[in-house]
């Protein structure tokens, strides 16, 4: 708000401002930006006023003086208080929509009839693309967003910016620590310096949109990120490099990390997930390599919080295709615990014939839903056929027996069953 206070004066030749603010003459500032702003030619009135109290803020607007009309608008307010929806109290979820959503649809709705030349909201690029742990603050601005599109389908003006962090330390971003700022790095979000960012908002008025993101971007991070960019941004990474990610990243989870650990003693199977968990730990923490974290060591110890325990989460989903709740670290909390659990769960396809059941698994989903009929069907079943006399073929296992027949010695072959008995049977090897 100051940044944008002064660019206002110097850059676009405001002379009269009207600045509220919760605190108004006693915010941290307030009385020194004043001063300046007096010495650069403007009136400036510093008003203490919650703008998300609707009383409050009509007020504040009727007090403006008829020989200085209002002509614009720019809200900049917002609060955050981050924190994992699933363990989000109520309070946690208003308190942060409160600035956003009320002031907003308030300034909306008590200026409305005013001949205004702009109305201009301070989004967050939170609610374009969704940040770890900021469901609250997300929703918010993504009401802003869409409170623009309203007002455009009106005929008003208006204009959402959608920022992405700034590198200037503010009440929004200064709790933000090394982990979080790293995070943010390997996410592609790029801090703005104060030039950059007023630049932006100059740009963005002769746009003829009402929601805009305003950040920086790095597309090198973005590339070498393990998993498919975020729907918004698969636009600024080549095609072909994007094909290869997901290549690379479906070779390096699952099924490869299964065919590692296959050939692997109970006991080399526990230590490989310890490393490839105190590795992840390493990554999202921001330390050089795995080897300074240890095993035993609990998480809350190493310095995790709920962001970086979504985050861990994720990139355990990543690494071996098992699906995996929020609370994975404090449900197993250390990395030895940890992958132990894993390993757990890896046991059903770590098993010989684990792979081969999931396959066929897979085989009765694409034939239950392919609705076959006729020549179609007589060639899957003869297809069948070929693959229960290879299973068959197996030492110790007969055909017959395979087919669930009252007698090995019986006569009867694969040939002489039905297409209905076939079906069922393919059920029975899921």
């Amino acid at each position: 708000g100051t940044l944008l206070a002064r660019h206002l004066v110097t850059r676009h030749g405001a002379r009269h401002l009207l600045l509220l603010s919760r605190r108004g003459p006693d915010a941290p500032g307030a009385t020194q930006l004043q001063t300046e702003l007096t010495e650069l030619g403007a009136h400036t009135h510093l008003v203490a006023c919650d703008t998300a109290d609707r009383t409050a803020l009509a007020q504040a607007l009727k007090n403006i003086p008829e020989d200085h009309p209002l002509t614009a608008v720019v809200h900049t307010a917002g609060i955050t208080d981050d924190g994992v929806l699933a363990a989000m109290p109520a309070d946690q979820l208003a308190r942060v929509l409160r600035p956003k959503v009320d002031a907003a649809w308030y300034l909306h709705e008590l200026t409305r009839d005013l001949d205004l030349d702009a109305f201009v909201l301070y989004s967050s690029i939170a609610g374009l693309l969704g940040t770890a742990g900021q469901a609250n603050y997300a929703a918010g601005n993504t009401f802003l967003d869409a409170l623009a599109e309203h007002r455009k389908g009106l005929g008003l003006p208006a204009l959402s910016l959608g920022w992405g962090l700034w590198g200037q330390s503010s009440d929004l971003s200064g709790h933000l620590d090394e982990v979080d700022l790293k995070r943010m790095a390997r996410s592609g979000l790029v801090p703005l310096s104060d030039d950059d960012g007023m630049a932006l908002f100059d740009a963005a008025l002769n746009v003829d949109d009402a929601v805009l993101a305003a950040t920086r971007l790095d597309t090198t991070a973005l590339r070498r990120q393990n998993t498919e960019p975020l729907p918004l941004l698969r636009g600024l990474t080549p095609t072909t490099r994007r094909r290869t990610a997901v290549a690379a990243d479906t070779t390096a989870s699952g099924p490869s990390l299964v065919q590692r650990l296959a050939g692997l003693t109970p006991e080399e199977q526990q230590q490989a997930l310890t490393d490839l968990v105190r590795s992840q730990v390493s990554d999202v923490l921001g330390h050089s390599g795995g080897d300074g974290v240890a095993a035993a060591r609990a998480f809350k110890d190493l310095g995790f919080d709920s962001l970086t325990a979504v985050e861990l989460r994720n990139q355990l989903h990543t690494a071996t295709g098992l699906r995996l709740p929020a609370t994975l670290i404090y449900d197993h909390p250390t990395p030895a615990a940890l992958a132990a659990h894993l390993l757990d769960q890896l046991a059903d396809e770590l098993s010989p014939t684990g792979p081969l059941l999931a396959e066929l698994g897979r085989l009765r989903s694409v034939i239950g839903g392919a609705g076959l009929g006729g020549s179609a069907q007589a060639d899957v079943v003869a297809a069948l056929r070929e693959l229960l006399t290879a299973a068959g073929a197996v030492p110790g296992v007969e055909a017959g027996a395979v087919l669930g027949e009252p007698d090995a010695a019986d006569d009867r072959d694969l040939d002489s069953a039905s297409d209905e008995e076939l079906f069922a049977l393919l059920d029975d090897l899921d």
